[in-house]
């Protein structure tokens, strides 16, 4: 009678419901069976025994940028060990459903750190496809590992439309007809079941390539009529919105919620996802600004307007100056801009080139934005010189008695550039503030980014790290959440608010699913870790290993990956995952209890 039966685990349906134990049975790819005793196991292929478990819905990833990777290796192994089964592509105004190669990865490499010429490869030999009914076909057809849903990115439109030189230059706006063709093409992703468009105000994202190099993303430049026109396509078809502010310009804030909401102009709210850094050390203030202005925003114009939130620190790696923050200096942008290693080391030893670098760093000092601008909060973890290993380059700079920007780049231009290795948090570092996170309404949990920025950050398995916090503070007598809002929170509250067949656990329900062993949820879920990436010509990666917290992964029914080890043919050979198209299970904007 079943595919698969997990027996006695702490069964967690995906809603706020105390979990209890069960025996889950699972025909066809869906739940047929749940029940407080024991299944017929008789001519059942895969029995877990799940005592002293947790079985929980599959995880949700709502912000990834896997959108080249997934061509090349779709099993997407490293979110699949650790849980996620549901993955969202096209964030950032970034897709690759209308633009050409060249176009998509001069949009991509840059701003998310993955390699040019892979996404050039990779759309070159899978890039069949011309409009959105072919992309979410071809998508479909991969030997999908999880399920996937997509945005379609601003950018991606702008560009497809405009031409990349036209829609990335400031004295150009488009025309009546090609705002017209937007839209059309903009209703075309609907139709064909995307979940909305993604969008990005921050200017601090850069373009890759030779041709236009250095400019910002096209969405940046696009004014609030261009924007007004997409949203009112969303609003029709009830679709979301995805995309940053600006914190440069709050007023734009202010425009997501005078968008999203009904109070002034419109019957129908826009669901809108923000993608911001609410506990930031350049501005410890700021989750309290971005919490109060949802609670208070959303009342007053009766919208619909969430912030993505990473639950746990947000600890950041650098290959000498190969770091999106630096774009947040006109010094950093001249240095980025140049790709050649020997011109970079030359720049940044150029005493005037200093001395504007020095300028911009001391006025933007105390300004909001991604990164605190403390070196002294930035340790060097890997250098030719060994005897900088372990310290700080503001360290550094009080033992030779100079600047400590100026140590920063001495540093890498005695020991090269990309042979200096350093870290450090740049938010979400204080737990209060997390808890006081993971229990607002107004946010969601979750941007791991994960696909993008290989070599500075891997955040695959946030959610297993946000239960071990969730897990810990139960067990010090200080609980934040319940285990069951926890796990609501990282399946259920996502499935039903993005409108996707996913985040659930109950009878009738998709079998996706993750069987986690509590006592795995221990310090390694935090450890650094790298691995080599074949299909990026063997580029070492930040991933995840800690695969004691889970025990199985099951995806449409099967489990592909179990005590350490995926399945034979997981990604290459078979099909586990589907492309989800929004609205087919859940109403958009909603939150189940």
């Amino acid at each position: 009678m079943y595919d698969v039966i997990i027996r006695d685990g702490l069964w967690f349906d995906g809603s706020t419901a105390e979990p209890s134990t069960a025996t889950i049975g699972i025909a066809d790819g869906r739940v047929v069976a749940v029940s407080p005793d024991h299944l017929d196991e008789t001519d059942c292929p895969e029995v877990i025994d799940a005592a002293g478990k947790w079985v929980l819905p599959g995880f949700i990833d709502i912000h990834t940028h896997y959108d080249a990777e997934i061509l090349l290796n779709p099993g997407l192994g490293e979110s699949v060990r650790h849980g996620a089964t549901t993955i969202v592509l096209g964030c950032c105004s970034m897709s690759t459903v209308y633009a050409a190669p060249e176009d998509a990865a001069d949009l991509f490499s840059r701003v998310e750190a993955v390699p040019r010429k892979n996404v050039i490869g990779a759309l070159d030999d899978f890039q069949d496809w011309t409009d959105p009914e072919g992309y979410v076909k071809k998508i479909d057809s991969l030997p999908l590992g999880p399920n996937v849903t997509s945005f379609l990115g601003h950018s991606d439109l702008r560009t497809a439309v405009m031409g990349l030189g036209r829609a990335t230059n400031n004295r150009t706006l488009p025309s009546r007809k090609e705002l017209d063709q937007m839209a059309e093409m903009l209703g075309r992703a609907l139709d064909a079941g995307m979940l909305g468009m993604s969008g990005m105000d921050s200017p601090i994202d850069k373009l890759d390539g030779d041709r236009y190099r250095s400019r910002a993303l096209p969405s940046t430049y696009a004014w609030w009529h261009e924007r007004w026109r997409l949203i009112n396509v969303l609003r029709g078809r009830g679709a979301i919105l995805q995309s940053a502010p600006n914190v440069n310009n709050p007023l734009t804030g202010v425009m997501f919620f005078l968008a999203s909401g009904t109070r002034f102009f419109h019957k129908k709210p826009v669901p809108v996802s923000l993608l911001v850094a609410a506990d930031s050390k350049s501005a410890r203030a700021a989750h309290l600004v971005l919490r109060g202005a949802a609670a208070i925003g959303n009342r007053i114009f009766k919208s619909q307007v969430k912030f993505q939130h990473l639950p746990v620190p947000f600890t950041l790696y650098s290959d000498g100056i190969d770091l999106p923050v630096f774009e947040e200096f006109g010094a950093g942008t001249a240095a980025l801009h140049l790709r050649d290693q020997l011109e970079r080391n030359t720049l940044l030893a150029d005493k005037d080139y200093r001395r504007k670098f020095r300028r911009e760093f001391m006025i933007k000092r105390h300004m909001p934005g991604l990164w605190h601008k403390d070196l002294y909060d930035a340790r060097i973890v890997d250098c030719p010189d060994s005897s900088l290993v372990g310290k700080s380059f503001g360290q550094i700079a009080d033992q030779r008695g100079i600047h400590p920007l100026d140590a920063f780049l001495d540093v890498l231009v005695e020991n090269g550039e990309k042979n200096v290795r350093w870290t450090t948090t740049v938010g979400n570092h204080r737990p209060a503030v997390l808890d006081k996170m993971a229990q607002d309404p107004n946010v969601h949990l979750g941007f791991s980014d994960a696909g993008a920025h290989l070599r500075n950050m891997a955040f695959y398995n946030f959610h297993l790290r946000f239960l071990k916090r969730m897990r810990d503070a139960e067990a010090a007598g200080k609980p934040v959440l319940s285990m069951s809002q926890a796990v609501h929170r990282l399946t259920g509250e996502l499935g039903s608010w993005f409108g996707l067949d996913a985040g659930y656990l109950r009878e009738g329900d998709r079998a996706d699913f993750v069987v986690i062993d509590p006592e795995g949820l221990d310090d390694s879920v935090d450890a650094y870790n790298e691995a080599s990436v074949p299909f990026f010509d063997g580029l070492s990666r930040m991933v995840n290993r800690n695969d004691k917290a889970v025990v199985a992964t099951g995806i449409g029914g099967r489990v592909v990956f179990r005590l350490g080890e995926f399945i034979d043919g997981y990604g290459e050979t078979m099909q586990t995952g589907h492309y989800l198209r929004a609205g087919d299970n859940h109403k958009v904007g909603a939150t189940a209890g």
